[in-house]
């Protein structure tokens, strides 16, 4: 096995966006794009960290950059502030999200651009929904701890088969706003599935997360995109 990472720049709206693409070089067949969408902090170590684990599953996975180059958040609270930013202009997400896929299916061989599927994390959980909810042609999304609320404009038809990787007690998202999303997508028609785990709260896959990581449920939730992932492709 041979992990090779590169960069992957795109531009949207004059600005310069810098992507992070992995995938394991012993072998030049085809294999899924995995997109994954990062935490409110952006495009960082445990985002390609993801990117390296899912290159050595076999696929090739991109991490975006959502906020762009120059525009990187230095703490929290400048992540908290580029967040609620596109937070507030949900289109906006929208059109940055359909930008990287497309960045992504460019990246060239091995990619195979027919074959997509997209993860996300935190604010990136949110984003993958909104990357299905936009209709794009994807095949499955992931959303591990994300934020379920709907944009302020009416969804396109969703076709992305739907997977929720939820901490129970999460205070970002009670259980009215897990009620809610399962609504929205069973209304839509959608593939949708939530694995709920118990005593678990926000950002449960990450370790350096004090106080909110889960070892089991970051296994478990890993084990079921895996699983995802397998019916998808």
């Amino acid at each position: 096995m041979s992990i090779i990472t590169k960069p992957v720049r795109y531009a949207h709206g004059g600005v310069t966006f810098e992507a992070y693409a992995a995938w394991d070089d012993a072998s030049a067949a085809p294999r899924p794009i995995v997109l994954i969408a990062g935490t409110f902090m952006g495009r960082t170590a445990f985002e390609e960290g993801k990117a390296r684990s899912l290159a050595e599953l076999g696929y090739v996975a991109v991490a975006i950059d959502l906020y762009g180059l120059g525009h990187w958040p230095a703490d929290f609270d400048g992540a908290r502030a580029a967040m609620d930013g596109l937070n507030a202009d949900r289109g906006l997400l929208k059109e940055r999200l359909l930008v990287a896929l497309d960045a992504a299916r460019g990246i060239g061989a091995p990619a195979d651009p027919a074959r997509v599927a997209a993860i996300g994390f935190c604010f990136g959980g949110k984003c993958v929904l909104d990357l299905a909810r936009s209709g794009a042609d994807v095949a499955g999304v992931a959303s591990f701890h994300g934020l379920y609320d709907a944009p302020p404009f009416p969804n396109a038809a969703i076709t992305a088969k739907v997977l929720v990787l939820h901490g129970w007690d999460d205070p970002l998202d009670p259980p009215e706003t897990v009620l809610g999303l399962a609504k929205e997508m069973s209304e839509a028609k959608v593939d949708w599935q939530v694995h709920a785990y118990g005593h678990t709260v926000h950002g449960f896959t990450n370790p350096a997360r004090e106080g909110m990581y889960s070892p089991d449920a970051d296994r478990r939730s890993w084990r079921a995109m895996r699983d995802f992932l397998d019916e998808l492709f």
